[in-house]
């Protein structure tokens, strides 16, 4: 009988302990989003009361779980795994709280976001690399919680534990990433804003209105120089400028059979190919061949990111006098979030007729807006979020010639490469290259969208649907420039657009075909880093919709698929819908 009451005692006092962590474990979890909300709002009084909070719910549940018999629990039959995975959970949770955020929000706090803006007199950027330190002690704690984590066996567990102890895992995983960033942004950026040396990197502003892989054509190009966090922006020039190279730049055989050796022969191709660190080597190597000056890396931007800049440092006014002369055609003085793109990408070739005048011009309102950056406007909360959207859309490039750092920028999307670890396992890739030799891109409006059919045996097919339609006036051909339409110069009638599109599927897979109204069409099938890469051409005349179908099979990842695109005109969340899955039958 003694036993019995022993045992209905302990079961209720362990219950007592269950309900306890749960309890505290969710209040913890329901005060991150004020978390985020305060940093992302530069309210680090506030972030340090609210972590301070955290850190006492996640310690009572350390606590709970630290108990004497939630102990001797552990070492139960069949059950004893359960009550160590709790525990497991409630110590990591807080070796997080303690370890990783504490530190980080008062890493946060110390620094002074607006004095890291960029300034004609420079940055001091010594509170930056002060910070990197405990920004990798944070990542490092929690990356060990998370691999602690990891390691759990989850096969005898009830689902009421295997349930949350998943949700962790992801937790953790995703905190762990974001902080792994942190830690590689803290301590690359100081060297490469010039912290020790001035650096020199060649600008890429891709223009949108005539689609390249990776954006667009090189509408300007210039050398921007960073020195102790001070901006200065050098004399313009244009992929034209740059000259045919002849021999042509060395390119990887495997993009040169996918993309032409135009690639390394012409400024305006080198990114033909999406993957940007072989763009960025390229163009380097293009760009100190012609003019015998070594930059240290190669940016890119599009005018849609540079809205977003306009958006934090507010209106710029043109003030050069041959861009004011030059806007007196029509083209606005003042440019905006609002209107940069359009005034870029569509009025100025219709308000300009020389070409070589519609370059000076997309290159000095890049000049224009460099200088207005230069000088410190605007805030820098709202610069870091329009610089970090470009980022995740793609509009924003970075390369290094030096090996170290591109080995850290290769891990994140900014390095826009087609392989290595910023790729998830199941990722797919669509890419759109004009072949009308005109500007007609900025009037075709895409979809992207997987389909994930019914598997194969114990593999997965997707299939890859580009919607594409031409939406330029019905008399696009005499309403629309020639430098707009091409006039015709390469075969494709004024009005009509030729657009090149390759799709990537991942590592392993193979591309099965592709498809138009049910109808098989012809694709080219190579491979690219152990990635299948299908490529068609789609034309389409004023008001017409092409809707292509690029079926990838024997894919081995079971992973959730995700797909980049080229970054255009659109909104990349209106260019890439939501994956569909097919209705299958059940196995067997």
């Amino acid at each position: 009988m003694g036993i019995v009451v022993v045992a209905i005692a302990g079961a209720a006092w362990l219950g007592s302990k269950a309900s306890k962590i749960n309890s505290e474990l969710t209040a913890a979890t329901q005060l991150i989003p004020d978390l985020k909300h305060q940093i992302a709002s530069d309210d680090a009084g506030a972030a340090a009361i609210t972590v301070d909070e955290v850190r006492a719910h996640t310690s009572a549940a350390k606590q709970a779980a630290d108990d004497p018999v939630w102990s001797l629990a552990t070492a139960l039959p069949g059950l004893g795994s359960n009550f160590t995975a709790v525990a497991e959970v409630a110590r990591s949770v807080d070796d997080v709280a303690n370890l990783g955020l504490a530190p980080l929000v008062k890493v946060y706090s110390s620094l002074d976001w607006e004095s890291l803006l960029p300034s004609s007199s420079g940055t001091d950027l010594e509170p930056l690399k002060a910070a990197s330190p405990g920004i990798s002690a944070a990542a490092h704690a929690v990356r060990l919680s998370a691999d602690r984590l990891a390691q759990i066996d989850t096969t005898n567990l009830l689902p009421q534990v295997a349930g949350p102890l998943a949700s962790a895992r992801d937790e953790l995983q995703d905190i762990t990433g974001a902080l792994d960033a942190a830690a590689n942004a803290s301590s690359l950026a100081p060297e490469m804003l010039g912290a020790q040396m001035p650096r020199n990197y060649l600008l890429m502003i891709q223009n949108n209105a005539e689609a390249r892989a990776s954006g667009g054509i090189p509408g300007a190009l210039a050398v921007l120089t960073l020195d102790k966090g001070s901006l200065t922006l050098g004399s313009q020039s244009s992929a034209g400028d740059v000259g045919v190279m002849s021999p042509a730049v060395s390119v990887d055989p495997e993009q040169q059979q996918i993309y032409s050796a135009r690639i390394g022969k012409f400024m305006q191709d080198v990114n033909l190919t999406p993957d940007f660190p072989t763009a960025a080597s390229t163009a380097q190597a293009m760009w100190e061949r012609k003019t015998g000056q070594r930059v240290d890396g190669v940016i890119s931007i599009d005018p849609v990111a540079l809205g977003y800049i306009l958006d934090a440092i507010g209106p710029v006014k043109i003030t050069h006098p041959e861009l004011v002369s030059l806007a007196s055609a029509g083209l606005p003085t003042e440019l905006t979030g609002r209107n940069v793109v359009q005034t870029l990408l569509s009025d100025v070739y219709a308000k300009i007729e020389q070409p070589p005048l519609q370059d000076a011009y997309f290159a000095g309102v890049a000049q224009e807006i460099f200088a207005a950056l230069s000088d410190g406007r605007g805030n820098a909360k709202g610069l870091v979020e329009g610089l970090g959207r470009g980022t995740s859309e793609g509009r924003v490039l970075v390369w290094s010639r030096l090996a170290a750092e591109q080995s850290v920028i290769s891990k994140y999307a900014l390095s826009g490469s087609v392989s290595g670890p910023s790729i998830a396992p199941a990722q797919f890739g669509v890419y759109f290259n004009d072949g009308t030799g005109a500007k007609m891109d900025y009037y075709v409006k895409r979809t992207v969208q997987l389909i994930q059919e019914c598997p194969a045996g114990d593999y997965s097919q997707i299939t890859v649907r580009v919607t594409s339609t031409n939406t330029a006036p019905s008399d696009a051909a005499t309403s629309l420039p020639a430098y707009v339409t091409g006039g015709g110069a390469f075969g494709i009638a004024p009005g009509t657009v030729q657009t090149n599109v390759t799709a990537y599927g991942p590592v392993q897979a193979n591309l099965a075909g592709a498809s138009e109204g049910g109808q098989q069409v012809s694709v080219s099938s190579n491979r690219h880093d152990g990635r299948p890469v299908g490529t068609t051409t789609v034309t389409l005349a004023p008001g017409e919709t092409s809707t292509v179908d690029i079926q990838f099979n024997k894919i081995v990842q079971h992973a959730s698929p995700e797909v980049r695109v080229t970054p255009t005109v659109q909104d990349v969340r209106d260019v890439i819908l939501d994956t569909e899955s097919a209705t299958c039958a059940p196995a067997g």
